[in-house]
């Protein structure tokens, strides 16, 4: 399975579809906040027991994944293209120290 096909099923799931409107919003990005906030979790935790929990942390990064891509479904962009963009935005920071 490629990122778009995952993207798509990702949102079937969710059952949204391209289109921005405040409450698909705002249940996928509080989704992912929730999500994020569990894998920051598991790194405190780390930090605080020294014992990470692999298994834990990658269900989580998964679910992270699931509503990212769902966002990039709802606003209309292919998660390929997000990636490729932020990788350039990202390596002209490098580019300027």
């Amino acid at each position: 399975m490629n990122l778009e096909e995952y993207a798509n099923w990702a949102a079937s799931v969710a059952r949204v579809t391209a289109g921005l409107n405040k409450a698909t919003l705002s249940y996928l990005a509080l989704g992912l906040s929730v999500e994020s906030g569990e894998v920051a979790d598991l790194i405190k935790r780390w930090l605080r027991d020294g014992k990470l929990d692999r298994a834990a942390l990658l269900d989580e990064l998964g679910d992270v994944v699931y509503f990212w891509a769902c966002l990039c479904v709802v606003a209309g962009r292919n998660p390929a293209d997000v990636l490729a963009q932020n990788r350039q935005k990202i390596e002209a920071r490098r580019g300027k120290g």
